[in-house]
Parts: structure tokens; sequence; C-alpha cells
């Protein structure tokens, strides 16, 4: 099977979005190619020698802000993806009307691979490398794919290094005692929860027996969530496999299991992550990578809603076979908007000295994702169309304004 290009799969969804919007030729070409694409290569010394690997910043539209958006160690990074992401984020970052560009950042790894010392190495590598982008008023990166706050933390100490100076606005998704944000952990899995519960409510989707597929940060927290508010998750999935039970599993036993074992085990029949997808449930939800939902798979879906918390999970083919089936996708730019939410209030928080409690932000959360939710609602009403479609048009629209505002169109 041919490998799937994210960067090709945005460039579609934004000619889906041209073509409703009716926009112009120079403007869709404005939005069509990156800002600024950045590639280098780090050198890690390591016991048997020395290591290179390929590293990307990417920004794709800087208009409304500085760009904003994670870092991923994974061996499968390419420039194509780097690119794709940066576009989602801009559209992203729009949505929840957040005054940020977008921006993605990766790194070709298996980290798994790596020692700790050799991955702190790989990580103040990267900020040596690409860091002359960085700044709280230019690139503000976070944690994406295989990166954590612990990650975070070594980046900020070299930035701050290099800089001679103390600036934590200029990353975000850091250890709260180096100014991190409390609620950015959960952030993304609780976003999603959110925007779940507004598609419930809209759609008027019934049934609460869930599948998450990805057990990382996003898929626990995604899973502890809709477990603890009276949904029943029935399957859960890592990259290594993942078990079903239609009587509900307990999510906490399971993430226990995995942080001693490396993997997602327990009571109930083990499944491939390709079953998980096609399971009798209500909700379907994609925590994991890119192009897991295509062609060759939408129509196997059982899921009423898919709730997209990994970013990009659904190929514009699978996109028509779902809308064709009356399936409801709460895209990645609405539905995983959380985490970039919360990095917000992160990057407020660091400029102003002063910091919220959890509580205090997740209601402001709430707020960001309750409004987006129904702006994107609005649009999608009034299109008859899909709500990637409507998402991605208001996105394009704010984007579009501010080019314009600027003189860039």
């Amino acid at each position: 099977m041919t490998k799937m290009n994210p960067w090709e799969n945005a460039l579609r969804q934004l000619d889906d979005v041209i073509e409703v919007l009716d926009i112009d030729s120079s403007t869709k070409d404005a939005l069509s190619y990156p800002e600024r694409v950045t590639e280098s290569r780090i050198l890690l010394k390591t016991d048997s020698g020395v290591d290179v690997y390929p590293a990307y910043r990417v920004w794709h539209n800087t208009a409304r802000g500085p760009a904003k958006g994670g870092i991923r160690f994974h061996p499968q990074v390419s420039v194509e993806e780097v690119k794709a992401l940066s576009m989602w984020m801009t559209w992203k970052n729009a949505v929840a009307g957040v005054p940020f560009g977008g921006g993605k950042g990766g790194i070709i790894v298996n980290p798994k691979e790596l020692s700790k010392g050799e991955l702190e190495g790989l990580s103040r590598g990267f900020v040596r490398s690409l860091g002359s982008l960085f700044g709280q008023n230019t690139d503000i990166p976070a944690p994406d794919v295989n990166t954590n706050p612990t990650i975070m933390g070594w980046m900020i100490d070299e930035y701050e290094t290099m800089r001679g100076k103390k600036e934590p606005g200029a990353l975000t998704g850091k250890p709260i005692e180096l100014g991190g944000s409390e609620g950015r952990t959960e952030a993304t899995g609780l976003g999603g929860f959110y925007a779940t519960l507004n598609a419930i409510k809209e759609f008027e989707i019934r049934g609460k027996r869930v599948a998450v597929q990805g057990f990382g940060n996003v898929g626990y927290y995604a899973a502890k969530f809709f477990s603890n508010h009276g949904f029943k998750v029935v399957a859960v999935s890592d990259s290594k496999g993942g078990i079903y039970d239609e009587q509900g599993l307990d999510i906490e036993k399971i993430r226990a299991t995995k942080l001693k074992t490396g993997k997602v085990k327990g009571p109930g029949k083990e499944i491939k992550n390709a079953e998980l997808l096609e399971l009798p449930v209500s909700i379907l939800v994609p925590c994991a990578i890119e192009n897991v939902i295509n062609q060759n798979n939408a129509a196997d879906i059982e899921a009423k809603l898919i709730v997209e918390l990994a970013n990009g999970p659904t190929t514009p083919d699978a996109d028509k076979i779902l809308e064709e089936q009356g399936k409801i996708v709460i895209p990645d730019v609405l539905a995983n908007s959380g985490g970039v939410t919360v990095s917000y209030l992160e990057w407020v928080q660091n400029r102003m000295g002063y910091y919220w409690t959890q509580k205090e932000v997740r209601e402001k959360m709430k707020t960001v994702m309750d409004g987006a939710f129904t702006q994107v609602h609005k649009k999608y009403k009034e299109q008859k169309k899909s709500m990637r479609v409507a998402a991605i048009s208001l996105a394009v629209e704010c984007v579009v304004e501010a080019m314009k505002l600027r003189g860039q169109l």
C-alpha cells in the first residue's frame, strides 16, 4: 500500500475549504506554502561514536502571532509530516482563538533506543541547532509525540543558558517548578472530553461505549475522564497492541501495568490497533498517529462519533466515506485544542508572573473549548458540510483577515 503523505492530506483539506469559501488563487498559494522550513542535524556523542539525527522546525503562518506547536521525537518524522502539522497548528490556534500562528518541529529518532543521558543530549542539541528561532514573541515550542515536561525542562534550560537570561515563556509544557501551568498534563485529553460532551448534545449521539486508540499521555487522560464520568471504555491500545472487554476496563490498573511493563495489558481479549477501530462502540477516540482511519477501513468503522485527539488521524478519502455514512468527525483542530489552549494560558502566566490553580486553568480552558465548538458548529449548520470543513473554514477566514490587515494580501 502506498504510504500516505500528511502534507498532501493537509493540502487536500485546504482545497476543500478554498472551494467552499471561494478564495482567490493568490490567497490559496499564500496559505499553501509554509513561511519558513528549517532543516538541521544534531550530532550526539555516544560511547560508540557520534550519531547524526535530522531535525526540523517549520512555521506555516504567523500572521496571527508567534509560531506555536510541539516538538516530536519519532522514527517516522519527515519534513512533509512537520509541514502538515504546522498547517494544522495554524488552523487549531485560530479555531481556539489564541493569538498564535502555526509551527511544528521534530527529530527523526526512536527515543526508546536512547539512554536518559543521550535523550537529554539530543534535547539540548535540538535547542542549540534550532533555538535561534525560539522566543516568547517569535516561536514557542511545546511537547508532542514522545516528548514531555522533563524534555521541555532540559530545553528551556539550554535556551536560557544560550540567551543568558530567564525567559520561561519561550517554551510551554514545562515542569511546574520551571514555570509550567497547572492542568497542562491532562489538557489535551480533558479538552477532548469537553468537545465530546458538546458533540453528544448537538448531534444527539446515543450510547456511551468508548474505544481509545493510543494510551500515552493523551489517550490515558481521555480514557480516564470518560471512565470517571459515566462512560464505559471497552477498549484501549498502544503501539504494541490492546485489550477489549465489553464490560468495561479499569483504566487506572491498565495505566499502572503499562508504567511497570511498558505494555497495555489486563483482563479482556487481546486485540490489534486495527481491530480497535472497528469495534461496536458509539465513540471512537484516535489518540496515536496520522492516517489510521483511511479508505481501507473507514467503511468498517461502527462508531457514530469519531473524536480526533491525534493530529491527522483521518485521511481525506476516509472523511468522504464517513460523511456518506452519516458519521460525525470532530476534527483534530477542534477536538485536541485543549493542549494548545493551556499552553497559551501557561505563556500568559509566564509573562505576567502570576499563576492560576488547576481549577482556574480548567475553567478557562472549558470556556475556550465550549466557545470554539459553538462557533464551529454554527459554521457547520450554515455550510451543511462536515465539521472539519467548518472548523478549517473558520480558521482560514481568521488567518486571511489577519494577513489582509497586515497588508500581506
